[in-house]
């Protein structure tokens, strides 16, 4: 296996088990899930070009009559990269003793104020940052 393939390969289980914990791993972990809701999805321009880029890699691949298994790894990379951006939904767990967001669990007892803004987005002000959604 090429060195190309190798990187490749490795992003794509970096890109699954990312997939992965962010469906299935956040909901199993520090206690039963109260309330998940879905956030607005962004970034997906920034998708829409990563895509992009590994379509003119895939097309340069095949012309210069590269590997095939290195044809499949870069549409591999691209779909999980579709999915990632497309196709699931961004969310917020509250569980029994704090929350999951973008993937960190921040306990209750760190927040210091929540307020809703106008145009619906909730600002949670934390010890040292203020979170979005």
């Amino acid at each position: 296996m090429s060195l190309t393939n190798s990187v490749l390969l490795i992003f794509i289980l970096l890109m699954l088990l990312y997939a992965l914990y962010d469906e299935f791993g956040m909901s199993l972990m520090k206690g039963k899930t109260l309330l998940p809701i879905q956030l607005k999805r962004s970034n997906r321009l920034d998708c829409l070009t990563f895509v992009g880029l590994v379509a003119i890699l895939i097309y340069k691949n095949i012309i210069s009559q590269g590997g095939i298994v290195t044809t499949y790894l870069l549409i591999s990379l691209a779909l999980i990269a579709v999915y990632i951006s497309y196709i699931r939904w961004p969310k917020i767990l509250f569980k029994t003793h704090g929350f999951f967001y973008a993937n960190i669990f921040t306990s209750y007892a760190k927040i210091r104020a929540m307020n809703l803004s106008e145009d619906g987005i909730l600002v949670i002000n934390l010890e040292q940052r203020r979170l979005l959604t």
